[in-house]
């Protein structure tokens, strides 16, 4: 055994140090891949109006002096402040092409923004922020985002900026498609990131649950709050989680911050086994707990400037006195307290200098909230090493002390192993039975899911005319106005009515009305020439037509050739020739709100009423 410990103990650094070098290499590989990209945005040149010498208002802001403007650098960084912000910045001519498409501000945690785009003579005013619901914003981006319009001429802007939180204005304009390329870029970093921390807690859960180590949950708590502080920081929170509470949004930083640090103390204090070597230093770590359990507790109804001046403080001496704890354990020779310290201070460090970039105390090239993610990734990744080692060697030395303790009954031990392995055999068995059963459940449900897909297909045919029926009608409706008001394309409905039918039905019987019936559907289907086009029977001689993305012009013109196609072919059944005709009502828009193609499936049915009084055989597109 005392051959061993050394090994073991140097094999831990060697793990340690590739840990490190992975974790960096990977942060690395991220960073320098994005600017191996090449620039397709620039950092416009700001000016900031001194809001202590003129009133808070468009017009006297736009005929201050040029003497009560002064340059600033962008990202701007104005700090805790609750007064409004007022930037203007030009765009020549040689800076916008016609692909240059947005202004991004990419800090998601601004109250309000106002922004006034002058084009010559015309102006025009937009408005986000996070006060209010996310579903209002125009493009569903989680930092702020303005669209500009093509002008040739050079355009000047206006943006007035208020938050209660920090006041930060990173100004980029934006190439279209680059800026989506690097949403999507950024998109995949962040998910592969928030991928990492849910594996991670749910991989430390489990843990708990088959050690009941309470580091474990500590660890799970630490990380989930920490992923939820990090997610609000981004903006991918609100957009995804609680779009349509910004009260919630303004209080989140303070409330998951708090919580975060909760789990990062008392998860200290577990892991460095704090209250076997210092009982002053245990109470001072449940005091700094429940500091912060107070200032979770009060944020949703403090005010978030109070609060999170009073996180920072705290933060601070948190940062120091973890980091102190750390290393004079370390010095103690408590072996994980050592990789502990440097595996926290990648954290610690980052969202220290986050911290007085928020403050406005330093400024750093790299923006604060992705800082907290480089530290955040190096910091869970290492941290969960660290529980193991220190979870491996605690299982070692429970097994060292059973060990001496068995060596003494030799056969005991034996007799153990068997049943071990007995166990281990009957529980490898049941393994295998239930794999089976759960392989030969999950064919039956596959099974079962294929025969309701079947049935729910059927469920949609007219047994008459083999086209789909009334249910599949509205349920197809609903799908493309949902699908028209998303991507804004014109959606085409048309209803159709088979002229004079009672009198087909009177005259020859109703084997030979069900006949001209699926005559006149086959005709209509078969005129359908894309596959996203729909022909349905609506009920008795009546049929409805969804056309997505077809104008009014369009549908009139596939209507027209199919009543002309009707008019030519009359339906030959049992020796007789019975001529047909129908009449059509058509109507299309762009739906712009919901059930608004309920609104246009009637205007459609009225104008196969106005088709009917004007001597039916006829199409009726427009009042």
């Amino acid at each position: 055994m005392q051959f061993n410990a050394p090994t073991t103990r140097v094999t831990d650094k060697w793990l340690f140090a590739l840990t490190v070098v992975f974790v960096v290499a990977l942060l690395v590989l991220f960073t320098s891949s994005e600017l191996k990209q090449p620039k397709q945005y620039f950092w416009p040149a700001v000016q900031v109006l001194d809001n202590h010498q003129h009133e808070d208002a468009l017009n006297a802001v736009l005929s201050a002096p040029e003497s009560a403007w002064y340059e600033e650098t962008n990202p701007l960084n104005a700090g805790l402040s609750d007064e409004p912000v007022w930037i203007r910045f030009r765009l020549p001519v040689t800076q916008i092409d016609q692909q240059t498409a947005y202004i991004d501000i990419g800090y998601p945690l601004l109250d309000s923004i106002d922004v006034w785009t002058q084009y010559g003579n015309k102006t025009v005013h937009s408005y986000s922020g996070d006060a209010l619901p996310f579903n209002q914003r125009e493009h569903k981006y989680h930092g702020f985002l303005f669209p500009l319009e093509d002008y040739p001429g050079a355009v000047n802007v206006v943006m007035r900026v208020q938050s209660s939180s920090v006041v930060k204005v990173p100004v980029k304009i934006w190439q279209q498609q680059a800026f989506w390329e690097h949403v999507n870029n950024t998109n995949l970093v962040m998910g592969l990131f928030f991928g990492l921390l849910l594996a991670m807690a749910l991989s430390n859960l489990f843990f708990f649950f088959t050690t009941r180590t309470l580091t474990f949950i500590f660890y799970t708590g630490y990380v989930i709050c920490l992923g939820l502080t990090l997610a609000t920081l981004h903006g991918f929170a609100y957009k995804y989680l609680w779009p349509e509470q910004p009260w919630f949004q303004a209080k989140a930083i303070s409330l998951f911050a708090s919580t975060t640090l909760i789990f990062a103390v008392v998860f200290s204090a577990s892991l460095l086994e704090i209250s076997n070597h210092s009982k002053r230093l245990a109470n001072i770590f449940n005091g700094l707990a429940g500091a912060f359990g107070v200032i979770a507790a009060s944020a949703l109804f403090l005010d978030y400037a109070v609060s999170i001046r009073i996180f920072l403080v705290l933060l601070t001496i948190t940062v120091f006195l973890i980091m102190g704890v750390a290393l004079w354990l370390a010095r103690k020779k408590v072996s994980v307290a050592g990789y502990y310290a440097l595996a926290w201070g990648a954290l610690l460090v980052s969202a220290f200098t986050a911290s007085l970039d928020n403050l406005d105390i330093v400024n750093v090239s790299i923006p604060s909230q992705y800082l907290l993610v480089y530290g955040a990734a190096i910091e869970v990744l290492m941290l969960a090493f660290i529980l193991a080692i220190s979870y491996s060697r605690q299982r070692d030395f429970m097994l060292s002390a059973k060990e001496e303790a068995l060596e003494k009954e030799r056969e005991a031990v034996r007799a153990k192993q068997a049943l071990i392995d007995l166990q281990q055999s009957t529980q490898d068995e049941l393994e295998y039975k239930v794999g089976e059963r759960t392989l030969e459940l999950e064919i039956a449900l596959r099974e079962l899911s294929e025969a309701n897909r079947e049935l729910e297909k059927l469920n949609t045919i007219d047994p008459l005319t083999g086209i789909r029926n009334r249910r599949h009608f509205d349920k197809r409706l609903q799908a493309e106005g949902r699908r028209s008001r998303r991507e804004q394309t014109p959606l085409a409905l048309a209803m159709v009515d088979i002229d004079h039918f009672k009198s087909v039905n009177d005259q020859h019987g109703h084997s030979v009305g069900d006949a001209c019936i699926k005559h006149v559907a086959c005709i209509l289907q078969d005129q359908l020439k894309r596959l996203s086009d729909d022909v349905c029977r609506y009920g008795g001689e009546e049929f409805g037509l969804i056309l997505p993305n077809t104008d009014t012009a369009g549908a009139e013109q596939l209507l027209e050739t199919m009543r002309a196609g009707i008019e030519a072919k009359p339906c030959e059944f049992d020796g007789k020739s019975i001529s047909l005709t129908i009449s059509a009502g058509v109507a299309s828009g762009v739906i712009a709100y919901g059930d608004e193609e309920a609104s246009l499936l009637k205007t459609a049915d009225e104008r196969l009423y106005q088709a009917k009084q004007a001597g039916r055989n006829r199409v009726v597109a427009k009042q």
